[in-house]
């Protein structure tokens, strides 16, 4: 099914790197997402030279937090006397945009990095922040996706191990907590949801939860199986981030919008079960991957959901895989 043409990206959705927005815009929109991943051999490139350029847009929150967006997936800072803390790393090339950026939050160094999970636009910068003298913590799936040869199917690219120093240091299997300028930080492990490697990281006192990438904002997420994700497990993620949220908890997910809140991230769960339920009674119906797509089963959110590169089409065979 191919895709209508896109006449231009905006630079949000041109860094989406986990949904190849580089690769489409590169060959004009004409192909399908998959076919588009299947330009494998430039992919990672186009991404990096999108995310060299691209601007930096600061989100000041509350309690020394705020939001970077424009390296890859949206990066939490927490500013204060035992240094700036970290969620996510974006796009190595992205470094002096970022260390502008992060300079302008306050001149302590960057001491601690949490990644969210190991993909490419949330670890990519963990080599240059080390350096710069960040302690990485992580789950230990990122650890074991970044340290050999990562082969993510849907994207038909394999990616080569880590650097030594882009390694995390510090990994767990649960939860894990921190305490860094006065803030209590809490880290869980989702199980599988976007990858077998997501964690939510929580800031206790400000009330801001970071999702990463089980959450992604008014757009169709992308869900790789090739690293343990499933459609079941993005929903049981969004189940655990609105049993953590407030109705004024603040927060942060991995693309789309930067900064949300519960009641936005119920309309994206509800979403994804609907669309599960619409996908999976079509496949017990007997019907093909191609015949459940020709069924529109995403119909009723794609208004609102289905206007980027994971376009209904593409977001239907996602959850096809998993049903």
């Amino acid at each position: 099914m191919a895709s209508p043409r896109l006449d231009s990206l905006s630079r949000r959705g041109f860094c989406l790197c986990c949904v190849g927005g580089a690769a489409f815009a590169a060959t004009a929109g004409w192909l399908t997402p998959r076919q588009a991943y299947a330009e494998a051999r430039g992919i990672v490139s186009l991404i990096k030279d999108s995310a060299a350029t691209a601007p930096i847009t600061t989100y000041k929150l509350r309690n020394n937090i705020s939001v970077l967006e424009g390296s890859g997936g949206n990066i939490a800072v927490l500013t204060g006397p035992d240094g700036k803390v970290l969620v996510d790393a974006g796009i190595g090339v992205s470094r002096p945009q970022l260390s502008k950026a992060l300079a302008e939050l306050g001149g302590e160094p960057v001491t601690h990095l949490i990644n969210t999970h190991w993909h490419f636009d949330h670890a990519d910068g963990n080599e240059w922040l080390h350096a710069a003298g960040a302690k990485i913590v992580a789950h230990e799936n990122t650890r074991k996706h970044l340290s050999g040869i990562q082969r993510v199917e849907d994207w038909d690219y394999n990616f080569l191990p880590a650097p030594a120093g882009a390694l995390p240091a510090e990994v767990f299997a649960k939860e894990h907590r921190l305490k860094l300028n006065g803030a209590s930080i809490s880290l869980k492990h989702y199980g599988t949801a976007h990858t077998d490697s997501d964690v939510s990281v929580s800031f206790a006192e400000a009330n801001i939860l970071h999702a990463g990438d089980t959450y992604w904002n008014g757009i169709y997420p992308f869900i790789d199986y090739s690293t343990g994700g499933s459609i079941d497990g993005m929903i049981s993620a969004s189940d655990a981030n609105l049993a953590a949220a407030k109705s004024d908890t603040i927060i942060i997910l991995g693309h789309g919008k930067p900064v949300s809140n519960k009641a936005e991230l119920q309309e994206f769960r509800d979403m994804l079960v609907a669309i599960r339920d619409n996908v999976g009674n079509l496949k017990k119906q007997g019907k093909t991957r191609d015949e459940a797509v020709a069924a529109k089963p995403t119909a009723a959110f794609d208004a609102k959901w289905g206007q980027f590169v994971v376009d209904p089409g593409y977001f239907t065979r996602l959850v096809y895989e998993g049903v």
